[in-house]
């Protein structure tokens, strides 16, 4: 299958993104697109690959502001995640045997993703998800592509260097995360006393830290440099304490089908096998990268490089 990218705004009248791969017009892509592109509307019936075969659309649920993985920049959904959920919509078009086959993106956040998947509005999640054993009895995994480690940014004029510092502090975490969950195991492992004030997205946790309205924002680490990085002042700002709990990210997609599962981790492995897993992630952590062209020079983790060794969507907990 050949496939020739060509990316179309459908009109003001559709919030939804579409990359066509094929000679489909825009017209006919609006047409297409309108129903899912309307949060309104229902999703269509079926299984993922009906709904693909049916309407020759593959539909990616994003992130907002997790950057490198999963943001919008210039009004375009992008990120390493973005990227390697393309490559598994590639996969499915030619499982499917489709001569064309389109991509649409639909915005989620922590708090909706999951709901997102079991409503068939998205078909795969791409953002910055960590694969555990609660949210297994909701979705389906593939192998990691990415393992971070929760940890808190700061003030960098506040003393602080560790979670025992934050004492009798109010913090904030993203709702819907890991996170918030694990950054209050840790203050109560520690007797470390604090408030935790749930933001609806990484963005306004972030602010939060930087008006004063909270001493510190707890996520992924590589979350928050992408943060750090993306600030006017980058300095003003700084990522402390030890790692609070090791975060296995992974496309999330819908549980109990063998077949999509199938070729979605074929496609894993494929990337992972030929190296090409390595080229996205150099692009967006080694190279500057939209909006600003920051660079986060953040070569690959040791636990990500020894985990690609022995590929697995084996998670522990």
């Amino acid at each position: 299958m050949t496939f020739t990218t060509v990316k179309k705004w459908c009109g003001a009248g559709v919030s939804m993104l579409v990359f066509a791969w094929g000679a489909a017009g825009c017209s006919e892509a609006r047409a297409q697109m309108l129903a899912a592109s309307q949060a309104s509307a229902p999703a269509p019936a079926g299984t993922t690959l009906q709904r693909i075969q049916a309407s020759g659309v593959v539909v990616i649920g994003h992130r907002e502001s997790s950057m490198p993985l999963s943001y919008v920049a210039n009004g375009t959904p992008m990120g390493y995640s973005v990227d390697v959920c393309l490559q598994i919509a590639q996969a499915l078009a030619r499982h499917l045997k489709l001569r064309t086959v389109k991509t649409a993106y639909r915005l989620v956040t922590s708090s909706t993703r999951f709901d997102a998947i079991e409503k068939g509005e998205v078909d795969l999640e791409c953002g910055s998800t960590t694969n555990t054993a609660a949210r297994r009895e909701r979705v389906a995994f593939t192998i990691a592509h990415f393992i971070a480690s929760s940890r808190i940014v700061v003030q960098s004029e506040k003393p602080y260097s560790r979670i025992e510092d934050l004492d009798g502090k109010t913090l904030a975490s993203t709702a819907g995360t890991t996170n918030i969950d694990s950054l209050a195991r840790e203050a109560a492992t520690k007797s470390v006393r604090v408030r935790i004030d749930p933001a609806k997205d990484h963005a306004e946790g972030f602010g939060w830290v930087i008006s004063g309205k909270v001493e510190g924002f707890a996520m992924d680490d590589v979350l928050l440099y992408g943060l750090r990085a993306s600030h006017v002042r980058p300095q003003d700002l700084k990522v402390i304490g030890k790692s609070m709990t090791i975060e296995p990210y992974a496309v999330a997609f819908e549980r109990n089908n063998p077949e999509l599962k199938a070729v979605v981790d074929a496609e894993l492995r494929r990337l992972i096998q030929t190296r090409e897993l390595h080229r996205l992630y150099d692009k967006w952590f080694m190279q500057p990268i939209p909006p600003n062209g920051i660079n986060l020079d953040m070569r690959m983790p040791h636990l990500l490089v020894d985990s690609l060794k022995y590929p697995s969507d084996y998670v522990p907990q």
